[in-house]
């Protein structure tokens, strides 16, 4: 891999990392409603999930999709309803001392999961592995997928103290509940690539 490569693969893995979409907006709404030492198992989810997913797409899970396009169509359709089930869930969040029993931030292993269903996250990965490989070795799949995994924590980060500082502010319920609407509302709208590809 050159350094002109490199270079612009990194720029990639930044802008793609800290950019807004679904994890980001997840982190900020946990950040917002459990502070950030309980959103770590979630930032940390994001950022291994996500790199074990690169490794596996640029070792040849994409050739799954081109042989069985009906798998492709299955991946979509998840990702719609359970990005649309992660919404419902976000606008109905309470602050952590007021919903103790029952609220309760992303899990390691949920958003590790929740990658295999996450749009921007198949497109990162798909561009990362194609773009960014042109010898297509073994080699080159894992530098780009720890690249991925040394820029991706920082940045997801950014967007749980985001929310955690904006916990200061959403101390008023009304406050809250227009803010966790917003970003359910943010969350679907994140959907339209998907749903209306150019």
């Amino acid at each position: 891999m050159t350094y002109d490569i490199l270079l612009a693969l990194i720029t990639f893995a930044f802008v793609s990392s800290i950019t807004p979409g679904p994890n980001n907006l997840m982190l900020m709404a946990s950040g917002a409603n459990f502070g950030f030492r309980r959103t770590i198992p979630h930032m940390l989810g994001i950022g291994l999930g996500f790199t074990f997913m690169v490794l596996l797409v640029g070792a040849g899970l994409v050739q799954v999709f081109e042989t069985y396009p009906v798998s492709y169509l299955g991946l979509k359709i998840a990702s719609v309803v359970y990005l649309l089930y992660l919404a419902w869930k976000i606008a109905h969040a309470a602050p952590a001392k007021e919903d103790a029993t029952t609220g309760t931030p992303m899990t390691f292993l949920q958003a590790a999961a929740f990658q295999w269903v996450n749009p921007k996250a198949w497109a990162m990965a798909l561009t990362a592995t194609t773009a960014y490989t042109p010898d297509h070795t073994l080699t080159a799949i894992m530098i780009v997928a720890l690249i991925f995994g040394a820029v991706n924590l920082p940045s997801v980060s950014v967007w749980t103290i985001l929310g955690q500082q904006m916990a200061r502010i959403l101390t008023n319920p009304r406050r809250l509940f227009f803010f966790n609407w917003t970003m359910a509302a943010l969350l679907v709208a994140s959907l339209y690539p998907v749903l209306w590809p150019s």
